[in-house]
C-alpha cells in the first residue's frame, strides 16, 4: 500500500501565510516566509557539509531560534534528528549517539567540552558547531517537496524500566495526528498563540514547534523557565496556551499573589503527573483553566487530555483519550480489565510509535495486536475517564522529568566500594519527586556520600543524581531477587520522619 503523501509541512506553510508570526523568542521576531528562508539556507549549508536524506544526525541544541531554523532545515533536507536532552551527561550522549548510528551531530557552540570527549570517544563522528554551519557554503539544496507520513522525522531516547535507553522513532504521520488530536480537543482559534518553555528535545516542547507550523500558530519560545517572564509574555505576546509541569504551575500561581492571567488566556496544559488538589483548588481561585494530561515520549505527547471542567470532579484523572486515539485497560490475564479494575493502560492510534529504533524484538514485545503497552497501571471510571496509579510502576517524575532507578543502580554498581544499589523516591515540594539511593558497601571498604555524589555527577544528568545515600546491610528482594521498591518507599518514610 503506498504511504499518504503530504506537502512539506514548512514550505506549505510559508505558501499559505508568509506574512504570519512564527517565533517570538527574546527580542527577535520570525514570520513564516522567514522562517522558511532560512531554514532553506541552512539546508544548503547543511548538504554542503555532508548531510543526506535518511541519515541519522544528532542534535544537541538549546532551546532559541537557532534551534528552530536547524530543526526545520533538517526536516526540508528529509534527515533524521536523533534529538538529544543537552542536560545528560557525555557518556550518556555517546552511549545514544553510537545506538543511533549517527554519522554527524550538530552541537550548540557552548558545549566545547563536551563536543570534546563525544570526537575523542567517537572519532567516525562529524561534529559541527553552529557557527560552523551557518559559516558554510551557501548551496542551492536539494528538498523534500513532499513527505511520505510513515517517514521517520524525528528519534527521541526513552529510558526503560530496566536496561539501557531506547530510541522512540517518531515519523511525519506521528507529528501530524498529534497536532489534529490536540486541536480537535482543545480547539484552535483565530489569535491562538502557544508559549513554550519546556525544552525542545523532550516531545512536549518539540510538538509544539510541529503544531505551530501546521496550525500557522506563533510560538513564543523561552530558553528555560522563569516565571516573571513567564507571566509577562502571557500578557504582552497575547498568549493563549501554555504547556507546565506540576513544579512551573506552582511558581506561576505562587507568583502571581493578588494578580490574574488575561481573559484572552484559555489553557494551561498539564502534564508530568496529576496535579495535586491544592494546587489545582488555587488555579480554580484564580481562574486558570487547567487541562491535566497523559502522554509519553512514544505517543508523541498527550494522547489522554481531561478539561478543566472535570478537574474536582474527576480529581486525580488523566481524562479521555483524544479523538484520533483509543486507550484501552488490559487485565493480567490478558483480557480487558472491567471499571474500576486496575491494569496496565495499551493506547493505539495513528500519533502511537512505529517502534524502537533498530530494535524489532522490542517493538514485537511492546505492540500485541496493533496496541502499544506502556507498562503503566491506571483503570478506566464507568464513564471512561482514565486514572494513572503507576507510571512504569517505578517512575520517578521530578520537575516533569522521567527518571528510572535501574539507571540510577547501574551507575551506582559500577562503582568499585558497591555491592548493592536500591533507588527509590523521596517526595519533595518543589520537584514533586526526587531519587534517592540505598547503598550495600562492598566488603573492606567504606565510600564517602561525597564520593558517591560525584561519581554520579560525572555519569548522570544532574537531576538523576539521587539526593540523599542511606547505607544498609541488604536491600529488601523477593523470592527471585528482584528489589521490593515498595520496600524502600516504606524505608524512606522511616527515614524522613
Amino acid at each position: 500500500m503506498q504511504s499518504e503523501m503530504i506537502p512539506n509541512f514548512l514550505k506549505k506553510r510559508a505558501f499559505l501565510t508568509p506574512e504570519r508570526t512564527a517565533v517570538y523568542f527574546q527580542e527577535q521576531t520570525i514570520t513564516f516566509g522567514e522562517l522558511y528562508q532560512r531554514s532553506y539556507q541552512v539546508a544548503g549549508q547543511l548538504q554542503g557539509l555532508g548531510m543526506r536524506k535518511s541519515q541519522y544526525v544528532g542534535v544537541l541544541l538549546k532551546s532559541n531560534l537557532d534551534t528552530v531554523v536547524i530543526l526545520f532545515a533538517l526536516q526540508l533536507l528529509g534527515v533524521r534528528a536523533v534529538i538529544l536532552n543537552n542536560r545528560l551527561s557525555p557518556s550518556e550522549l555517546v552511549w545514544q549517539l553510537i545506538d543511533a548510528k549517527a554519522v554527524s551531530l550538530i552541537i550548540e557552540d557552548t558545549f566545547s567540552e563536551t563536543k570534546t570527549i563525544i570526537n575523542s570517544q567517537i572519532p567516525s563522528i562529524c561534529s559541527l558547531t553552529k557557527a560552523e554551519i551557518f559559516s558554510g557554503s551557501q548551496n542551492a539544496p536539494i528538498i523534500q517537496e513532499e513527505i511520505s507520513l510513515s517517514e521517520i522525522c524525528t528519534i527521541m531516547y526513552t529510558s526503560g524500566t530496566t536496561g539501557n535507553p531506547k530510541g522512540v522513532i517518531q515519523t511525519y504521520g506521528n507529528h501530524w495526528w498529534s497536532s489534529v488530536g490536540s486541536a480537535l480537543n482543545l480547539g484552535f482559534i483565530e489569535g491562538d498563540s502557544w508559549l513554550c518553555n519546556v525544552p525542545l528535545f523532550h516531545i512536549s516542547g518539540f510538538s509544539i514547534l510541529m503544531r505551530s507550523v501546521i496550525y500557522g500558530m506563533p510560538i513564543v519560545l523561552h530558553e528555560h523557565f522563569d516565571v516573571e517572564e513567564t507571566i509577562h509574555d502571557i500578557h504582552d505576546k497575547k498568549v493563549t496556551i501554555m504547556s507546565v509541569v506540576g513544579t512551573s504551575l506552582r511558581r506561576i500561581v505562587d507568583a502571581l499573589r493578588e494578580r490574574r492571567l488575561p481573559n484572552h488566556f484559555r489553557c494551561m496544559l498539564l502534564g508530568g503527573g496529576p496535579a495535586p488538589l491544592p494546587l489545582l483548588q488555587a488555579c480554580i481561585e484564580k481562574e486558570i483553566p487547567v487541562f491535566q494530561t497523559y502522554g509519553m515520549t512514544e505517543s508523541s505527547s498527550q494522547i489522554v487530555t481531561l478539561a478543566p471542567e472535570y478537574s474536582l470532579t474527576k480529581l486525580g484523572s488523566a481524562g479521555k483519550p483524544l479523538f484520533t486515539s483509543q486507550l484501552q485497560i488490559v487485565a493480567e490475564d490478558g483480557g480487558l480489565a472491567p471499571s474500576g479494575m486496575p491494569g496496565e493502560i495499551v493506547i493505539k492510534g495513528p500519533n502511537v510509535t512505529p517502534g524502537y529504533l533498530f530494535l524489532p524484538e522490542v517493538t514485537e514485545e511492546k505492540f500485541i495486536n496493533g496496541w502499544f503497552h506502556t507498562g503503566d497501571v491506571g483503570y478506566l471510571d464507568e464513564e471512561g475517564f482514565l486514572y494513572v496509579l503507576d507510571r512504569r510502576s517505578d517512575l520517578i517524575i521530578s520537575g516533569g522529568e522521567n527518571i528510572y532507578p535501574a539507571e540510577i543502580e547501574a551507575v551506582l554498581l559500577a562503582h568499585p566500594d558497591v555491592s548493592e544499589a536500591g533507588v527509590t523516591s523521596l517526595e519533595d515540594a518543589e520537584w514533586g519527586q526526587v531519587p534517592i539511593a540505598y547503598i550495600v558497601k562492598r566488603e573492606g571498604t567504606n565510600p564517602s556520600v561525597g564520593a558517591l555524589e560525584q561519581f554520579c555527577k560525572e555519569r548522570l544528568a544532574k537531576y538523576k543524581v539521587p539526593k540523599a545515600f542511606y547505607f544498609t546491610k541488604e536491600l529488601p528482594r523477593n523470592a527471585s531477587k528482584k528489589i521490593l521498591r515498595r520496600e524502600l518507599r516504606e524505608w524512606v518514610k522511616e527515614e524522613t520522619r
